[in-house]
């Protein structure tokens, strides 16, 4: 009989795999113990080696459903003698290296607890067991033990205890354990900060009571609070959107169970994804029959639903029994609330009660949000947040062993880390504009920070040296003495792209198609209608769409019909689709700055769609990111919707390569099938289309089979479908899986993009030759 000692990395930790270890070595009949440690879990047994090879085969096999092992590997050390099995105290010396586990939804045991009237936690609104509940909320170090969460605060009562030391029961070492006798309690505040009741049987009845009369309801959750109201109540919704200054970005719906959704179209995959251990909002389609809700999502045939996702919406929902408007807790634009007292201050300007609780959360999330699109259900990742980030994993892609902090972008901020071969990227930390985003995105990089014991050894950035977080990234640069490197935006995105689907390795040259709304080129201008190959570790930009002006800042990006008057400039026709748009103030003044020829040029395929919205009479100003474009989108669905997605005629039938693709001459071809009366539904369908035959004509130019797509307009599930549909059979198509294609995917891109220049220069001792397109060092 010989000593063995097993080592088990991966997201293990917070999801019962000590308890599953214990199980496993009672049936194995061997003696000695498990523990979680900062890098993972350790086992130590005696056992013969064919016994130990078939119990690692097992753990393997049959690990916990919400674990996912990254490695197993055993030693044969020193012998050793034990009486029996136990789970030990975790150790918490040395470096933490090990995956951190995200929250996850109400599991169907304890939901079913919930409800039965004998069962001790009956109607306890904050019920979990070893498969659900907080995790990495509220976790303030390694390794996940309770001690070192939130939970701290709730020493267990003698009854939670013995489940905590029973090895047969399914809340053995249950860090989240607890129930009415010991655990945490709600509280219900008026918009005054008044104590109305902290009784929870009194707080759930009051609440519904509100909802039925129309109020507004703040209410804490996993990961900060939801403002609710009433969503078949217009005039309620209609209060939340002028209190919240959000006038007509949709409202997520939280639905009492998946049969309530009547009026949406539900297929196995979204019903998949409603249910899942991540329950997020998924993005439905509404039935044909259907009405939307009024107010929910103006102009849009799609709306955000999830179902209850924790033990206090799932008692909320089935008493209310119709759905309510869910949204982030925060005034527009700032970040969700989720301490306490700015809640009881902020959000009482917005709600009529705010239902708070007494377990702290440590970090911040928003609902992670997700749709698939309508003909080919492919899945796109919209917001990547509570229940899949933080933790990052893919095997295949390797990144350098050294400590990388990556500072990711600006309107989607994330940042990402690369430690000790595993890789992080963090949830969506917001529009880093506004100073209340900065400092939520500091405060949770330095959580980051301080769980990992960290100081990166190289520091990637944006190229834009106005983003705040390549600000901050320049000043951790400084405090720790340490390089820093820019990376260019779209860079970043096709490093995203190539990196989620291992092709850094690739030998056959890849094209990467690149589209969003803005991104500093390395020309100083603004780019977002790019092509790049990929080949042997080298980047080149090979193809963009033409530049049109871009003028007034940041007022571009919200006015759809700024972008249609410089994409349009000098075209026939367009002055009669266009002046009307503007006063004769604006019109004169506008026009003087297109004459002068504005030294900022854009390629923006974001600015073209708003461009086309204006055109098509959708909309001038959009009061939200991505309005315009959503909504062109829902304009050309409801098309091919009818008709199908066969089409073949296009905007680019002219194209020529090694020409720059031409932005006026799509626009001309829009105002003439305007002045032709062409029905908007087509110009609408006709505009997207054409994009995706664009890039099949780049790919066939250049003569490449793999295209990669990345950039906030591959969002829009319609262009993604008609992609699928037009080049799937000629060509190897990439698209986002598990990442968003927004800027929240930039620095997870970064991470790569070190990766291919640390590989080129493995390869050659001459200068990495994309150096001019990829980095720069800014020290």
């Amino acid at each position: 009989m010989m000593t063995w000692h097993i080592h088990v990395e991966g997201q293990v930790q917070g999801v019962g795999f000590r308890p599953f270890i214990f199980s496993l070595a009672q049936k194995y009949g061997l003696n000695g113990w498990v523990s979680n440690t900062v890098d993972g879990v350790h086992l130590v047994c005696n056992a013969n080696k064919r016994t130990v090879l078939k119990l690692m085969d097992t753990i393997v096999t049959d690990a916990p459903r919400l674990s996912k092992i990254t490695s197993i590997r055993r030693f044969k050390i020193q012998q050793q003698f034990f009486d029996n099995f136990q789970i030990i105290h975790s150790k918490e010396t040395g470096k933490a290296n090990l995956l951190l586990t995200p929250d996850f939804a109400l599991c169907n045991d304890c939901r079913q607890e919930l409800k039965q009237a004998n069962n001790r936690r009956y109607g306890y609104p904050f019920i979990t067991c070893t498969n659900c509940g907080p995790r990495y909320s509220i976790i303030r170090k390694l390794p996940y033990d309770r001690q070192n969460t939130t939970m701290e605060a709730f020493p267990m009562c003698p009854t939670c205890q013995e489940e905590y030391d029973d090895p047969s029961d399914r809340r053995y070492f249950s860090q989240t354990n607890s129930c009415s006798d010991c655990g945490i309690e709600l509280c219900l505040f008026d918009a005054s900060q008044a104590i109305v009741s902290k009784n929870t049987t009194d707080i759930l009845k009051r609440i519904i009571h509100e909802w039925k009369a129309g109020k507004i309801i703040a209410i804490k959750g996993i990961g900060g609070y939801l403002l609710t109201c009433d969503a078949s109540n217009e005039a309620a919704v209609l209060e939340l959107r002028k209190r919240k200054y959000r006038p007509s970005k949709p409202f997520a719906l939280l639905y009492p169970t998946a049969t309530a959704l009547k009026d949406f179209e539900l297929d196995d995959l979204a019903l998949q994804e409603l249910e899942s251990h991540v329950s997020p909002i998924v993005l439905l389609d509404l039935a044909a029959s259907a009405n939307a809700l009024p107010g929910v999502a103006p102009g849009l045939n799609r709306v955000g639903i999830m179902l209850p996702y924790t033990p206090l919406y799932e008692l909320l929902m089935q008493a209310f029994g119709k759905p309510i408007v869910a949204t982030s807790g925060n005034i527009s634009n700032s970040p969700i609330v989720y301490e306490d007292e700015k809640a009881l201050r902020e959000l009482s300007t917005v709600a009529d009660f705010v239902l708070t609780n007494n377990r702290d959360i440590l970090l911040p999330q928003d609902d992670s949000l997700v749709q698939f699109s309508f003909f080919h259900k492919q899945k796109i990742v919209l917001r990547r947040s509570r229940g899949i980030a933080p933790t990052y994993i893919n095997a295949d892609v390797k990144l350098p062993r050294e400590r990388i902090l990556a500072m990711g972008a600006m309107l989607k901020s994330t940042f990402g880390l690369s430690h000790s071969g595993n890789k992080y990227i963090s949830q969506y930390l917001g529009d880093l504009t506004h100073f209340d985003a900065q400092q939520n995105f500091e405060h949770v990089l330095q959580h980051f920070l301080e769980l990992f014991d960290m100081r990166a050894d190289v520091i990637l950035r944006d190229q834009h040296p106005s983003y705040p977080s390549s600000q901050m990234g320049e000043q951790l640069s400084k405090k720790w003495n340490v390089p820093i490197f820019d990376v260019q935006h779209h860079l970043a995105h096709f490093g995203a792209i190539i990196g989620e689907h291992n092709l850094l390795p690739s030998s056959e040259p890849i094209l990467g198609v690149i589209w969003d709304g803005t991104g500093l080129g390395e020309d100083g201008q603004i780019w977002g209608g790019e092509f790049f190959t990929y080949e042997k570790y080298q980047f080149s930009r090979c193809q963009h769409f033409e530049y049109f002006d871009f003028i007034l800042g940041d007022k571009m990006p919200k006015e759809p019909r700024i972008s249609a008057l410089s994409t349009c400039w000098d075209a026939a026709g367009a002055e009669a689709f266009l002046e009307e748009k503007f006063s004769q103030t604006e019109w004169r003044i506008y026009r003087k700055m297109l004459q002068k020829k504005n030294s900022l040029q854009s390629s923006s395929v974001g600015r073209i769609f708003d461009a086309v919205a204006s055109l098509l009479g959708i909309m001038d100003k959009q009061t939200y990111e991505g309005e315009a474009a959503m909504r062109l989108e829902a304009l050309a669905t409801t098309y091919f919707q009818k008709h199908g997605l066969d089409f073949s005629s296009s905007y680019f039938s002219n194209y020529v390569y090694r020409r720059r693709i031409s932005t006026k001459s799509l626009m001309a071809g829009i105002i003439r099938d305007l002045q032709q009366g062409k029905a908007r539904d087509f110009i609408a369908a006709k505009f997207h289309f054409s994009l995706a035959h664009l890039i099949k004509m780049v790919a066939n130019d250049l003569k490449i089979q793999h295209i990669a797509c990345s950039g906030g307009v591959f969002q829009n599930a319609l262009l993604v479908d008609l992609v699928l549909y037009h080049l799937k059979g000629d060509f190897e198509l990439y698209f986002h899986k598990e990442l968003s294609p927004n800027d929240e995917n930039i620095s997870f891109g970064q991470l790569v993009c070190y990766q291919i220049k640390k590989q080129r220069e493995s390869f050659s001792k001459h200068t990495f030759k994309s150096n001019k397109y990829v980095f720069s060092d800014s020290r």
